[in-house]
């Protein structure tokens, strides 16, 4: 892995960690309006990123096309109010590790998507890395009590990480991840007040408690912030195929964060699944090929007795 490709590797498993963090501030979160929690999260977000978003930011807006603002907002309503609602719903009535499955199935969905789209086969090495993701975020979670309805909202919010990650692609290069995450964020903020109002009236925005209130700006300056300018970045770095097998840190990290505050445990199921999951992550995105390389340059430089080849300079480092 070359310099650009580790940096990408790591902003999207920051960007993932932070992610599966924010489900123990969304435990804390059952009471409060779905769609004034999300106005405030993403409108606090936009506002915060705005000042980040660099010169020249109002004539990139400016520059996009129709069919470039139509992608951002459903990439905001699809990737973000729509996936946050889905497993919301979801959860009604199937246990949390339902819809947790069937997100952690999002490698493998945009590991073949991705390249289709691009008119290009899927790579093998990404394809097999996101199995094993899958299968280990599917360890991690296990599987819960769940219905028809559970199981359409679960592959609701499988639909929507996987738009999370493809839609952005194409606006990603004109606006950048920092202008990209603060438009989204405006764009989604506005859909939650509209869903909010059309769905609760006049009740859809009250004001939070001190417990309510921490955990919305846990969600918008940790989780969205940082979080969606590290994803794109890493997005931007590593392509949307290779960033998404990172999603799998998510159900890690939640099952990690989980005990600290009393609504889980850590065992046998979750290390070994943690375990594939980082596996998964190292196959797909070719570090292991990396370790590979640069174990046989060794072998190559030292030959005989150990005294280094002189023949051997340096092995060139080749581009993912």
């Amino acid at each position: 892995m070359n310099t650009t490709t580790t940096r990408g590797a790591l902003f999207a498993a920051l960007a993932c960690v932070l992610v599966g963090g924010s489900f123990t501030a969304n435990s804390v979160l059952g009471d409060y309006p779905y769609a004034g929690g999300q106005f405030l999260r993403y409108g606090l977000a936009c506002l915060l990123l705005v000042p980040a978003a660099g010169k020249g930011a109002v004539g990139r807006l400016r520059a996009l096309t129709p069919r470039q603002w139509g992608r951002l907002a459903l990439l905001a309503a699809v990737g973000m109010v729509g996936f946050n609602l889905a497993v919301i719903a979801a959860e009604r009535t199937a246990e949390p590790a339902v819809p947790g499955v069937f997100v952690g199935c999002a490698p493998v969905a945009v590991a073949v998507l991705v390249p289709l789209l691009d008119g290009r086969g899927p790579q093998r090495a990404v394809v097999r890395g996101s199995l094993l993701v899958a299968v280990g975020a599917f360890t991690v979670q296990g599987w819960g009590r769940t219905d028809g309805m559970g199981i359409a909202f679960s592959v609701c919010a499988l639909a929507g990480e996987v738009g999370f990650a493809v839609l952005a692609v194409p606006v990603l290069r004109p606006l950048g991840p920092r202008l990209l995450s603060a438009t989204v964020c405006a764009v989604a903020a506005v859909e939650s007040a509209a869903a909010g109002v059309v769905a609760d009236g006049t009740g859809w925005l009250r004001r939070p408690d001190g417990v309510e209130t921490a955990a919305l700006l846990w969600q918008a300056v940790v989780v969205t912030v940082f979080g969606f300018v590290c994803w794109y970045m890493g997005v931007q770095r590593i392509g949307a195929e290779r960033a998404t097998l990172f999603s799998g840190l998510i159900p890690v990290a939640a099952a990690c964060t989980a005990p600290l505050v009393g609504t889980g445990s850590y065992g046998l199921a979750q290390a070994s699944g943690s375990a594939l999951v980082g596996l998964g992550v190292a196959l797909g995105s070719g570090a292991l090929r990396g370790v590979r390389r640069d174990r046989s340059a060794y072998r190559r430089a030292f030959r005989g007795n150990g005294r280094p080849d002189s023949r051997v300079v340096r092995v060139p480092e080749t581009p993912e």
